[in-house]
């Protein structure tokens, strides 16, 4: 199950909160990116550094770092990069803070700025969670739209066996990635995406080929899969696998097979995403044998591969989102707004090779999306999942509603 969003994680002051260690690693292998906001009070049951270590990023509780610097962290920029807000564990106190709307910490201003989705996981002894004050503020809450996660039933720490234990990480992400994405128009939507490059024979031992190592399409296929999508992933020659559910793989060789391939498919899909690298032109009469080494120079004549793209927009039906890639090396707002248009295209994702950090063999991206009739989109440099789950989204706005 991944997970591939910005998280905002609160820890507040519960005994429960040593299992906050446990959630930060569910959540970054889910491929999250957290960040750890602690109450004052929790730091009476975890310690900082062992967070911090975890998500690979220090952790905050003042709004004013007390570190020496005065450093200011701001809690508008940290709701505002947050996809998510967790609280967990959320204490009584906490819980009744929400509800009152007080701001005396930096997580309360975070919750009180956050125009992200709100989770929160109670933890807390059975009596302190059967109070008439937790049930009625949790349930002011969950009026407020603030999901609630929990809590179990179980031993808790006073030795009593009751409801107020918080959920297991284990079961946390996965409920978090199923609730995130079950409003997702690209739910039960079948998509068909491509990746990698294709290798062009010269004869059965070489090849035409281009460095595409298809992380791009491969984080793709898992961020759809992810939001409910059945996705066909049709990918060239790559080293890298998924065993996401709900991505059935068809590898293919050439710009040819990935043709066939994707004519098959295309006319039963809803979206199509052409995230391949597929060659231009391919040789023209490859050899049956190896072509033995030659003291004088060789030409290869080459004639141009079919365009898949295309030949998929210009069949597209009335229902279908199509979107394409493109990789240039100058000009490349203006070719690419040629290809969306050329192609009939409802998206092109521009990627530059000028740009560090992105292009082929990266985990990362830059890329600038562009839709017919509106101003080019820049997106900063990202994971390749983040860089998927951003593109999705913005696919998202461009379907029509169910």
């Amino acid at each position: 199950m991944r997970l591939t969003r910005n998280v905002l994680l609160g820890v507040t002051g519960s005994i429960a909160a040593y299992k906050s260690a446990h959630l930060v690693r569910e959540l970054v292998k889910a491929g999250a990116n957290v960040q750890v906001v602690m109450t004052p009070a929790a730091h009476d049951f975890v310690t900082p550094l062992t967070l911090a270590t975890l998500s690979k990023r220090p952790v905050l509780t003042h709004m004013i770092d007390r570190s020496g610097e005065g450093t200011w962290n701001d809690h508008v920029h940290l709701a505002r990069w947050a996809d998510l807000l967790l609280v967990a564990p959320a204490s009584a106190n906490t819980l009744s803070k929400m509800v009152q709307g007080q701001c005396d910490n930096l997580l309360m201003a975070c919750f009180l700025s956050a125009t992200c989705p709100v989770y929160v996981a109670p933890a807390m002894d059975l009596e302190m969670y059967k109070d008439p004050s937790t049930l009625a503020n949790i349930a002011v809450l969950k009026a407020r739209g603030v999901m609630a996660i929990g809590p179990d039933s179980g031993e808790l720490a006073s030795g009593l066996e009751g409801q107020g234990r918080m959920t297991e990480p284990e079961a946390m992400v996965p409920f978090l990635v199923s609730d995130l994405m079950q409003g997702s128009k690209l739910a039960g939507k079948r998509v068909l995406i491509t990746a990698g490059g294709t290798q062009e024979a010269l004869d059965p031992v070489r090849y035409i080929g281009n460095r595409s190592s298809g992380k791009m399409g491969f984080a793709l296929a898992e961020e759809a899969a992810a939001r409910g999508a059945q996705v066909e992933l049709v990918t060239g020659p790559v080293t890298i696998n998924t065993d996401r559910p709900g991505i059935t793989r068809i590898d293919v060789t050439s710009a040819a097979d990935m043709a066939m391939v994707c004519d098959r498919i295309a006319p039963s899909t809803d979206i199509i995403v052409m995230a391949a690298a597929v060659a231009d032109h391919t040789p023209k009469k490859p050899s049956d044998h190896k072509i033995k080494e030659k003291e004088t120079s060789m030409l290869v004549e080459l004639e141009p591969t079919v365009d898949i793209l295309k030949g998929l927009g210009l069949r597209k039906a009335p229902h279908q989102r199509i979107v394409g890639f493109a990789l240039e090396t100058h000009d490349a707002l203006a070719n690419a707004q040629s290809k969306l248009e050329r192609k009939n295209l409802d998206m092109i994702v521009l990627n530059s090779l000028s740009d560090p950090g992105a292009g082929f063999g990266h985990d990362t991206n830059k890329v600038t999306l562009l839709t017919p009739g509106t101003d080019p989109v820049q997106l900063p440099l990202m994971s390749k999942a983040r860089t998927a789950a951003a593109i999705l989204d913005h696919l998202e706005k461009l379907m029509p509603n169910a």
